[in-house]
């Protein structure tokens, strides 16, 4: 009798920052025979994955506002996790209509195709950005999302093709929440605050502070966020609410802190604080759903900054 074959999953901007850390975890598991990359390259490189070029490895170029190129991707596929979309929350102002068609009409073409061919999961990246400045200080999953930008509106309204889809077509669907990632990867982004104040502390350059500081911000390791999405994926039963907020409940900070953190942890920079700049979302949020998955993260936000100090560190000296 032959062996049961591994789960085959495709990966939706899988040459991107989470991405270029959940692709080698994947890989890296054994109940995981293949793992399909469908990325268009527009923000991101194949390079990211170098490392891990090889068996069970399958790249498409493609976009995912073309049907053609999702349903392809898809063909064969058990599992999808839905990562590729336009980022940079606040940036997405200026590209309202572009982050529409790719974060919403995208994720129609994704949760369309995986039904047609039959995809038994899809994990969605949503974000919980969406929450906006919702007044609630302790906001868990049945508050009501005030999006502020484009992206949040898309993850939000993401959310509830999510949920058609899987009344539609049968399959399981679950819509990850995300905190917002930091922490050193091969796909590194530095349009994220810890990335950023982290890299800038390191040029020797004073961190800017929107306003005075106070707002908060939940925050997890790409590293973490990566292990969520590939339990979320591999382990479909224990994610049965259909939303989850992910991170950790000590891990919500206000953004002055942050910059305490990184002055303390990399370099005692000055920190300048433009009190007549909007300061951006504010959501302090709860994870208590999240600890009945079997899954919980593992960094805390000092030992990120540190490995991400000393990985910038380490790229000047070998340079």
């Amino acid at each position: 009798m032959s062996e049961p074959r591994g789960r085959r999953i495709l990966v939706t901007g899988g040459c991107g920052y989470i991405g270029s850390v959940l692709v080698p975890q994947l890989l890296d598991d054994a109940r995981v025979d293949t793992v399909v990359v469908l990325d268009d390259f527009s923000a991101s490189s194949p390079r990211s994955l170098f490392g891990t070029l090889g068996n069970g490895l399958v790249f498409y170029n493609g976009d995912v506002r073309e049907y053609g190129d999702v349903e392809t991707a898809c063909r064969g596929v058990d599992t999808v996790i839905h990562l590729a979309a336009i980022t940079g929350a606040g940036s997405t102002h200026e590209r309202r209509e572009e982050t529409f068609a790719t974060n919403l009409e995208g994720t129609r073409n994704v949760l369309n195709a995986a039904g047609k061919v039959g995809v038994e999961n899809v994990v969605l990246a949503s974000s919980c950005n969406i929450y906006g400045r919702a007044p609630a200080r302790d906001i868990d999953e049945s508050v009501e999302p005030e999006p502020l930008n484009p992206y949040a509106e898309t993850k939000y309204q993401s959310e509830s093709l999510l949920r058609e889809a899987t009344d539609e077509f049968g399959f399981d669907g679950t819509a990850l929440r995300m905190a917002t990632n930091y922490g050193n990867a091969p796909g590194v982004r530095f349009n994220l605050v810890v990335n950023h104040f982290v890299f800038r502390a390191l040029t020797d350059r004073p961190l800017t502070v929107y306003g005075d500081g106070s707002n908060w911000r939940p925050f997890i390791h790409v590293r973490d966020a990566a292990r969520a999405y590939k339990h979320a994926a591999l382990e479909p039963d224990n994610w049965a609410k259909g939303v989850y907020n992910v991170g950790s409940n000590a891990e919500n900070y206000r953004i002055a802190t942050i910059a305490d953190i990184v002055s303390e942890e990399v370099a005692p920079v000055d920190i300048s604080y433009l009190d007549d700049e909007h300061p951006g979302p504010s959501y302090h949020v709860n994870f208590d759903r999240l600890g009945a998955t079997g899954y919980e993260p593992e960094w805390t936000l000092r030992e990120g900054v540190r490995d991400l100090r000393d990985a910038f560190r380490a790229d000047v000296e070998s340079t």
